[in-house]
């Protein structure tokens, strides 16, 4: 039973008289031509990095670092040098007092030209809040790389006018913008887009301003929830613990069993931010009330605050295609040196497969060799001479987040295997979870170990749990030669120890941070176990 009411709030031929639908069609054209990629994709690079240098060469920090005289330098790969060595790779902390004094003084010029009227406000789950520039030039970046998510999806067989003529939804953010006296913004990358959207692609947005500027994140869910149970919703964009959150409650207002009884014509998933293969199982039946059907098409993506950085270009691969020519020249620092003074920083033509990096970038909104701080495996790497491939990668972690406690080794996508694994072999159905060491206590005969944090969606039994545990521990041990050495023979760390946690409860910790929202996620591992104390104590203070 369908309960979907409204008709298409826009016919297609109206976008393609807008010319859009020519536009992303060029595009997906040209993204096929993987041949172009991997001989271009240098040269488009540093052709990205020689326009920024030129464009803020004016600018209190292109004076400084000299700018003008860098862009002229005549040779494409000494220019990278000079780069390279006139500015040093650094963190927003660098960059705090510039920004200060532009999103707080009002002062133009300073990172970027003129004066930045958007900033969009982030926060990690152990840092304070950072304010990150959005140019109007950052916002023309974001719009082109929405649009190569059409164009990727033309490539895969995806109509247009068909998913154009329902509704698309996003889930974003949950913040209104604050203006001081200056006209500044400050907000919610969502919310500094939104007031943004123009016909005809309001026409077919959802759940439009009022409620995608909502503050209060439950509420928010509700409302757009209890609107999208009219609508034809044909597209999803959002993270995936908060789309199965959405979905289910869709279904739930339906009286379905399944939201694609709800929505029959729901066709794309796009998603970012997490890793979809442990919420795979919930969101296909959530979806379709079959664990093995899931939504027919799923696209993920690598947006930041900072700039949007790749997005999945093959459906049968998880991996991510760099986007190289849309305002923002990337570096790539191997992870073990991200600490050193002087780090050695690559291009993407420069990089080695099955190396980790660590993600570097220049934007056209003013950061200059900002560390993002995520890390990245290369699959794929481009060549002047046209060999490899256009730059792929896959997201393993963040530079922050990894557990050595014992000379293991692990990083969060080691733990998000296990857990994939755990779930394939057990048939336990599992939402968000967080691991940490277990430290040796001679007074308790306790041994140096590994704990995973994890939600079930219904308590597992005493020897459902030790079969997950040890799915678990194989899943990790096939993945990390490193763990497997200290878990052999039991000689150094002892066997991971399981705490099941409700559904939910990861969503009520983010709630107690003051960091409940679209964007929010937990980290899938950290050295220390702060985290995962937390999070246990907020299960037990919910029981």
């Amino acid at each position: 039973m369908s309960t979907t009411t409204t008709k298409a709030p826009v016919r297609w031929t109206a976008l393609v008289g807008a010319g859009l639908h020519a536009k992303v069609a060029s595009r997906a054209r040209k993204l096929a031509d993987r041949k172009r990629w991997a001989r271009d994709s240098a040269r488009i690079q540093i052709e990205q990095m020689t326009g920024l240098l030129r464009e803020a060469s004016g600018t209190r920090f292109g004076r400084e670092h000299d700018f003008a005289r860098l862009a002229q330098i005549a040779d494409p790969r000494d220019r990278v040098t000079a780069y390279r060595s006139a500015v040093p790779i650094a963190d927003w902390y660098a960059f705090k007092h510039h920004i200060a004094d532009m999103r707080e003084g009002g002062e133009p010029d300073v990172l970027w030209p003129g004066l930045v009227k958007h900033f969009a406000q982030t926060s990690g789950t152990t840092a304070g809040d950072k304010f990150i520039p959005v140019s109007q030039a950052m916002f023309k970046s974001n719009y082109r790389a929405s649009l190569d998510i059409f164009a990727y999806l033309i490539n895969r067989g995806v109509s247009l006018t068909r998913i154009m003529s329902g509704r698309c939804l996003f889930l974003g953010g949950s913040s209104e913008l604050e203006y001081n006296e200056h006209g500044v913004a400050t907000g919610d990358l969502s919310g500094l887009v939104t007031p943004l959207i123009k016909w005809p692609l309001s026409a077919i947005y959802s759940p439009g301003p009022k409620i995608a500027l909502m503050s209060d994140w439950p509420a928010k869910l509700e409302a757009m929830a209890e609107l999208a149970v009219h609508q034809d919703i044909r597209f999803i964009s959002g993270m995936p613990s908060w789309g199965l959150v959405l979905m289910q409650r869709v279904a739930e207002l339906a009286g379905a069993s399944c939201v694609r009884e709800v929505w029959p014509n729901l066709e794309v998933f796009v998603h970012g931010g997490v890793r979809y293969d442990p919420f795979a199982p919930r969101f296909a039946r959530a979806y379709s009330g079959d664990p093995s059907i899931d939504i027919p098409q799923r696209l993920e993506l690598y947006p930041a605050s900072e700039a949007f950085v790749a997005m999945q270009d093959d459906p049968t691969d998880a991996n991510m295609r760099l986007i190289v020519d849309n305002g923002v020249f990337f570096e790539f620092v191997p992870r073990e040196q991200i600490d050193d003074d002087a780090p050695e920083a690559f291009g993407c033509w420069e990089v080695e497969k099955g190396q980790q990096y660590v993600v570097v970038l220049t934007t056209c909104a003013g950061l200059w060799r900002y560390v993002l701080g995520d890390v990245v495996e290369f699959d794929e790497v481009p060549a002047v001479d046209g060999s490899g491939g256009p730059a792929r990668f896959r997201i393993v972690g963040r530079h922050r987040h990894f557990i050595n406690a014992f000379g293991e080794n692990l990083i969060a996508e080691h733990i998000e295997e296990g857990v994939t694994a755990a779930c394939a072999a057990t048939g336990l159905v599992v939402g968000e979870f967080t691991a940490a060491p277990v430290y040796p206590d001679p007074d308790t005969g306790r041994r140096a170990g590994l704990e995973l944090a994890i939600e079930f969606e219904r308590p597992p039994s005493g020897p459902e749990l030790a079969n997950f545990a040890e799915a678990f521990d194989d899943g990790v041990k096939a993945v990390n030669v490193d763990y497997t050495t200290k878990r052999t023979d039991g000689v150094g760390m002892g066997p991971p120890t399981l705490s099941p946690l409700t559904p939910g409860t990861f969503h009520r910790w983010l709630d107690a941070k003051g960091k409940l929202g679209g964007q929010h996620k937990c980290p899938r591992c950290a050295n220390h176990r702060e985290i995962i104390e937390d999070v246990v104590a907020t299960a037990a203070g919910a029981s």
